[in-house]
């Protein structure tokens, strides 16, 4: 999360709505890293994340115009959806990534029986959420991190409210086995 005060916001808002290049670079800076770990939650590829990034900022640049001030966090949400949608439209396009296929993953468990996360890295657990095949990472991040429900995701994806689901529950799955093994061998 990135705190700033509402004044400061308002200040930077009204600088870009000028074109003031030095707003441009500060929102830049001020935002570069939350926007990057955004992306990365979709797509897994740190040169891919690099141009996706680009293209969120000529977005954001380019319809600023259009951003409508809702209070203090209301710009780091609009650059949040800006950047979540930038990126399944990514997907979308077909550009694909090397990921872990559903044969080496093996038997699950049931996601129920997750392990205690706190100490594993957060690194380490973006690791994993990367290596999870595209859709199962794409409902898994809708889900949990954009606060979706299912149905939204469906519509979104346009895929069946049961296959959203289905996806979650093997995205789940997948990293339960996952955490289960980093979490024996750092015993």
């Amino acid at each position: 999360m990135i705190l700033v005060s509402e004044e400061t916001e308002k200040r930077l808002i009204a600088s870009l709505r000028n074109g003031n290049h030095a707003a441009r670079r500060s929102f830049y800076e001020q935002y570069r890293r939350y926007l990057a770990a955004v992306c990365a939650r979709y797509v897994p590829d740190n040169e891919s994340v690099k141009d996706l990034l680009q293209e969120v900022f000529i977005k954001l640049y380019t319809r600023f115009d259009r951003f409508e001030y809702r209070g203090p966090g209301s710009l780091q949400a609009w650059c949040r959806r800006v950047a979540v949608n930038e990126s399944l439209l990514y997907l979308r396009n077909g550009k694909r990534f090397p990921q872990t296929s559903l044969e080496t993953i093996g038997d699950l468990p049931e996601p129920d029986e997750t392990p205690a996360i706190e100490t594993i890295p957060q690194a380490t657990l973006l690791s994993m959420i990367q290596r999870l095949p595209e859709r199962y990472r794409t409902v898994f991040n809708l889900y949990v991190f954009e606060e979706m429900s299912h149905r939204e995701i469906a519509s979104l994806l346009q895929i069946g409210e049961s296959t959203s689901a289905s996806n979650l529950h093997r995205a789940k799955a997948i990293l339960t086995k996952w955490i289960k093994e980093y979490v024996a061998d750092e015993r």
